[in-house]
């Protein structure tokens, strides 16, 4: 069954096949939802992600989850909003699809997302959530494979808006 729900909590004590990192291109950690699952994760994320050679925005790579919850972190770099004429929303809609697909190709069942782009990177909540939605509603219909996801939301103010827009899929 594919479902899809928003929750309000820490993407790094979510017990599901894969959390997906709101990476930078770097993959070597950094701060908001980067940093915090580099701290769960533990120091051999970053082994290696090391040996992934960074990862360019809407790409999407795959680790184990090591010192989480989860099995598998899927690192995806999000854009930097520049005003939204930069193809901020395209790339940001790669990054949920690419995501998906490599969940996919590992036969996962479950994926929790943060809300990409959303934080340092100045993409605006509403917008953000739309493309998300939007995209992994897509591309759930078009796949062949099975999972649920859950868009993970830190505050009350994202998860409001995730839901409102839930209600309409």
């Amino acid at each position: 069954m594919r479902t899809m729900q928003a929750v309000q909590a820490d993407i790094t004590t979510l017990a599901v096949d894969a959390v997906v990192n709101a990476a930078n291109a770097s993959l070597q950690g950094g701060g908001g939802v980067d940093g915090a699952v580099h701290r769960a994760a533990g120091p051999a994320l970053l082994a290696a992600c090391r040996r992934l050679d960074g990862c360019q925005v809407g790409q999407a790579k795959l680790t184990e989850g090591f010192g989480l919850p989860a099995k598998f972190v899927i690192h995806t770099v999000g854009p930097v909003w520049r005003g939204g004429s930069h193809r901020e929303a395209e790339l940001l809609a790669a990054c949920y699809h690419n995501s998906l697909t490599l969940a996919g190709e590992h036969a996962l069942s479950s994926i929790a997302f943060p809300c990409i782009s959303t934080g340092a990177y100045g993409f605006p909540i509403l917008a953000a959530a739309e493309v998300a939605v939007a995209e992994v509603s897509e591309s759930l219909k078009l796949t062949r494979y099975e999972v649920d996801v859950i868009f993970c939301c830190f505050g009350a103010a994202e998860l409001a808006i995730y839901r409102h827009l839930l209600e309409r899929v």
